[in-house]
Parts: structure tokens; sequence; C-alpha cells
């Protein structure tokens, strides 16, 4: 995979001098023209062997574009503040939005290949973490993310020549760590992890650039011509690019659905609700400061429902139970101008609670596939794909030992007329009535259709759906509580280490 990039390129000083000042200029073009039409985000991902111009060629981006435009991160191992979470968060902090260009130093790559090559994953966990990345950024390139990924290499001899001479200089010394020195002892094997990722990660979509990393000139025209000449063609492509439709789904044709299985109308007087409120408060407030959650669990817990389904008043009844200081409330509504920019699913995760803590989701992810789909906000292909997104997303949490309880309150049409007349004629209330529910009730057949199209889709093993009969709000309420409490309870009694923190 390697031999084209052990053939010694070169260019020389005049033919490079020459070429630059119009390249550079191509390039500040293709920037702005990104910039202004707003349609693609570019993530250039720079990985490969030490010593073989990694750093000067970021450097060299930001001198020849506008480094305004550009958001440049560099990842090493990976830090604390991360390791309590799913391995893709931290890289979805720095996600730039579209228009914009992000230069990875380090990535989602380097890693498994360091854990791979040092013996710290079998050969099983390996192709299992690639296919994640694979997935990861597959899920990128359909959000309209044009993903560059350039992989500088040395053969053994010419790295160990490279690392010498930046040891000899006063003025590149320090840029030799012990690890460089200990890959090039390893080289083999870090070559051999490289390959076998390089390989299976190199997709149509998302193809891999190797370059050889010996001469200066040669590796800055070739990063330079390359991303001028695809920038231009994705600029100019995007637009006419045909998305491919997937079928609908249909309803049962016996018209049978989960919803109206549901026996809406529970029973459970008030004062058996006071008595078994407080019982499991307190019991949900121990479980959370059980030192098995602090120290290897997370909690999120996901609210859905019919507009005046009852989400608010089960939220209060859970935080009543809790210190203030770890848990956190998540209200979700239409999407902002800057959230428009990025991947569906990069507001979701921004807000994912670290080790012992607990965030409240008031709406969700699910709205591409409930309101977005009803409303047409998004094309049948988005929300179609966005079922598998999403389980990929929540299995991605689930392995980092998150625990996910995602409720959707159900209440009856008749039900729903009269808690909204009610709050028109309470002033308290007011607030909470919109004619946007007034709306959707209008597309109440249609909402139930893609609530029995999600639950069917996304209720899996690992964060499965709890169906709530909420005409009585004190049943509701009561079966929140308990169901929360029984999940957290279960995980934390059958804590088992995760790959991620195995990997840690």
């Amino acid at each position: 995979m390697f031999e084209s990039a052990e053939l010694g390129h070169k260019i020389s000083k005049s033919d490079y001098q020459t070429e630059v000042p119009a390249l550079r200029e191509a390039l500040l073009d293709a920037q702005f023209d990104l910039y202004e039409s707003k349609r693609l985000t570019v993530l250039v991902l720079i990985a490969g062997v030490d010593g073989g111009g990694k750093g000067e060629t970021v450097n060299l981006l930001n001198a020849w574009m506008d480094p305004r435009r550009i958001e440049t991160t560099a990842y090493d191992a990976q830090a604390m503040h991360a390791s309590d979470r799913p391995t893709f968060w931290r890289y979805w902090q720095n996600m730039p939005a579209r228009g914009r260009l992000g230069i990875f130093f380090g990535s989602w790559y380097s890693d498994i290949i360091e854990a791979r090559a040092r013996g710290h994953l079998d050969a099983g966990d390996y192709d299992h973490r690639i296919q994640q990345i694979i997935n990861f950024e597959n899920m990128l390139a359909r959000e309209s993310t044009l993903i560059l990924k350039y992989w500088f290499h040395l053969s053994k001899p010419e790295q160990k020549k490279r690392l010498e001479a930046l040891s000899s200089s006063p003025q590149t010394a320090w840029r030799v760590t012990e690890s460089d020195w200990h890959k090039l002892k390893h080289y083999d094997a870090y070559r051999s992890a490289a390959e076998h990722c390089l390989r299976l990660t190199s997709t149509g979509e998302n193809p891999w650039i190797i370059i050889e990393g010996n001469d200066e000139n040669y590796r800055n025209l070739t990063v330079g011509r390359h991303l001028q000449d695809t920038l231009n063609k994705a600029l100019a492509s995007h637009k006419h690019q045909r998305r491919i439709v997937a079928p609908p789904l249909l309803a049962p044709v016996d018209q049978r659905s989960l919803l109206d299985n549901l026996t809406l109308d529970q029973a459970l007087s008030k004062s058996e609700y006071q008595d078994q409120l407080g019982q499991l408060q307190g019991r949900l407030n121990k479980l959370l400061r059980d030192p098995r959650f602090l120290q290897h669990h997370a909690l999120i817990t996901v609210f859905e429902g019919n507009d005046a389904g009852g989400k608010g008043g089960s939220i209060r009844r859970i935080t009543q139970a809790l210190d203030a200081r770890f848990y956190r409330i998540v209200p979700i509504a239409a999407p902002t101008p800057e959230e428009s920019l990025h991947p569906y699913l990069w507001r979701f995760w921004r807000h994912l609670p670290q080790r012992g803590h607990l965030s409240i989701f008031d709406r969700s992810w699910y709205g591409r596939v409930l309101v977005e789909r009803v409303e047409k906000f998004c094309t049948t292909a988005d929300w179609m794909r966005a079922y598998d997104e999403i389980n990929q997303f929540e299995h991605q949490l689930a392995a980092s030992n998150i625990i996910i309880v995602k409720f959707w309150l159900a209440i009856s049409k008749d039900e729903q007329l009269n808690r909204f007349k009610e709050r028109e004629q309470t002033g308290f209330k007011r607030f909470k009535i919109t004619a946007e529910d007034w709306r959707n009730r209008e597309k109440w057949d249609e909402y139930s259709q893609a609530v029995n199209d999600m639950v069917d889709r996304t209720s899996t093993q690992t964060a499965p759906w709890t169906l709530v009969e909420a005409n009585n709000k004190y049943y509701a309420r009561i079966k929140i509580l308990t169901i929360l409490c029984d999940r957290v309870e279960h995980a934390i009694k059958s804590h088992k280490t995760s790959d991620l923190d195995r990997s840690d």
C-alpha cells in the first residue's frame, strides 16, 4: 500500500517557487467560495509516520489560506476529561460548521493504530473499532461533510534519518520525543497496523491520500493541489448531486399499532401517588449517590410524547429528588442557525454527561424521525437513515457505560384537547400552549404512525423505549420513576468493564 510513497519523489526549488503563488491564490478563492456557499463542511485529517511532515503541513495550510476561517485542533492521547465519554465525543466538540474548514492534527485513527501496534487491541477489537470509524465517516459524508485524509509516509531508513536530523539541531530537537523513538524501534508493527486500517477505511466516499514525506516541496505541492482541486470539484458538483430516496414505510395492513394497544386510562389515586412518590424519589437519590454509579456510569433520560403529555411534570418529580450540581435539563427546540450548519447529531453530542451525572433531554434527537419527518423539514432519505444513525449513537453511549432510559408519554386525543383548553384558561399555564400545538394536533394520525415506526426501529436491547400510559398523570410519574430506578439499579449491579474502560 505504501510502495508509491517510497520512490523518492522530489520537486526542485525553482519549480516549487514557480507554482506556489498561483496555487495559493486558487486555494484562497476556493476557501472563499466554500465560506460563501455554506453548502459543505471540509474536514482535513493529518496523520502518518512521525517525522513525515505532519506539523509542517498544518502550519503551511494556515499560512497559505485565511486562518480566520480554519479551525485547527491537535489531538494527543485521550485526555482525562474525555475518557469518561464515548470515543467520538471529543471530535464532535470541534466539528466545524458548514462553510468552514477544519484541520484535525491527529484524529480518531491515532489511538486505535497506536493501541493495535502496542498489542493493546486484538484483531477482532481492532476491526470493530475500524468499522465504527467507517460508520462515523459515512454519516458525516451524508451530512455534507467532505473528509480529506492525508497520510504522510516515510520508509524506516528515511524516518531514522529524519529523526536524527531533527534531534541534531537545537531549534528542532524539542520536536522529537521518546514516543517517536519507540515507534521507530517498532516500525514494522506500526506499519502493519496502519496499513490494515488504511486499507479498510479508504472508502469511495472518504479515501486516503498517501504522500511521501521526504521532500518538503513535493509534500507541500501534493497537499495543496489535491485540496484545491477537490474543493473546486466538490463545490461545483454538490448542488447537482442526486440523493437516493429510501422507500416509504407502510402502516400495518390491519391498522393495529403499539399506541392503539395501550390502555391509556390507568388507575392510581392521589393518596397512593403521594405515598409512592417519596419512596421512589428517595430510592433514586440513593442510587445516583451509589459509588458504583459515581465511578462507572452516567445517566441520560429522554422524554418524548404527545403535546401536553406531562413531560415537564415528570421531569420535575425526578429533579426534586436530586442534587442540582449533578443533573442538567437539556430542552430541545428547533435548531439554531449555528446548529443548522453542523451535522444533525452535533448538538446532542455536546450535552453528554460525565460520569456520576445525569442529563435529562426534554425532546431529543428523535425530532428527526418525528416532527422533521411529519412537517417535512428534512427529506425522506434523511429521516430514513436517521434510525440507523441514532441506534449507532446510542450503542456508543451504552458501550461507555451511559445508561439510556427513553420514555414516550402517550395520551388520548380527547385528553389532549381537555389539557389544551385547561392551559388556555389557567393564567400560569398559558405559556405551555402555542399555535404550533394546535397545528400538530391536526396531524395526529401522521405523528402516531411516526411514533410507531420510531419505536419499532429504535427500541434496542441497550436502549429500549418505555411507553407510558399518561392520561393519569399520577400513574405516569410513578411508572417513570419506577422504571428509572430499576434501570439504574440493574446497571450498577451488573456493571462490566466496557471496551472504552479497557482501552484506557
